[in-house]
């Protein structure tokens, strides 16, 4: 049995640290807000986000089918009642989760889930180096020296990564910036402003061009899925590049699927 927590849908996943403003006005979400509301002062307020895997309103096939096996939580830092009786909410990524078993009832209303949660990957992998790559050399001499080597070197090479995806992104931001005007969704601060802001922070780094890229939804939850910092930076290399060669070549940016949805037609 995991932890049983609620769950609010979304069309694309929610990155640790990344901000989330919501805007709730759908009746079973106004009583989620009012749950937390209920929550005794100084306990957490949170609620687990999950990106929607097929079509646009999870009600229409199973939810188990509907949703992404991984999500994050989403920590609930400000409440704004609505003269509609909605509410405005600012919620920043917490911790990531793996949904175990999904919870559908009429009270409440909203999703519920059993979940594990899932740990990073960062002590381990900073200890001992990536092993397919800088381990020393079995039966070498000296293993204690080795591996302090292997972890100099891992040090040494994350980075490289984190420059070397730093810069990838500020080139991508000002490609789709010359093409539309305006660049990802950055919330008017420019590539260098947020670069400096998760400076020394390779796992910052990684959840901002997770969350920031115009990627799809496939792509975005497979980054979150991924547990250890450099693979993840190293996925989005190889990501950022991939946008760059199309950004250059065609001349086109990539558009959320959801600015095409419509009404769904039973044909």
């Amino acid at each position: 049995m995991g932890d049983l927590i609620p769950l609010f849908p979304l069309g694309t996943p929610l990155f640790p640290g990344v901000v989330l403003p919501l805007q709730v006005f759908e009746p079973r979400y106004r009583r989620l807000v009012r749950d937390l509301l209920a929550v005794p002062e100084g306990r957490p307020r949170s609620f687990g986000v999950v990106a929607i895997r097929q079509g646009w309103e999870v009600e229409q096939v199973a939810p188990a089918e509907a949703l992404y096996d991984v999500g994050c939580t989403a920590r609930v830092q400000g409440i704004r009642p609505q003269p509609d009786g909605g509410f405005r909410l600012v919620t920043v990524g917490g911790d990531r989760f793996r949904l175990l078993d999904l919870v559908v009832a009429e009270d409440p209303p909203y999703l519920r889930a059993e979940v594990e949660w899932l740990a990073d990957e960062e002590a381990a992998e900073e200890a001992a180096g990536d092993q397919d790559e800088l381990g020393p050399p079995e039966g070498a001499e000296h293993p204690a020296v080795l591996d302090d080597l292997v972890s100099d070197v891992a040090r040494g090479s994350m980075e490289v990564l984190v420059r070397g995806v730093g810069e990838l992104f500020t080139r991508y931001v000002v490609a789709v910036a010359g093409l539309t005007g305006e660049g990802p969704d950055l919330e008017g601060v420019g590539a260098g402003g947020l670069l400096t802001s998760v400076s020394g922070n390779p796992r910052a780094l990684s959840y901002l061009v997770a969350s920031a890229a115009l990627l799809t939804t496939e792509d975005r939850q497979a980054l979150l899925a991924e547990s250890a910092t450099r693979r993840r930076l190293r996925a989005e290399s190889r990501l950022l590049r991939r946008e760059l060669t199309l950004l250059e070549t065609v001349g086109a940016v990539p558009a959320p699927l959801q600015r095409f949805a419509g009404p769904r037609s039973v044909n």
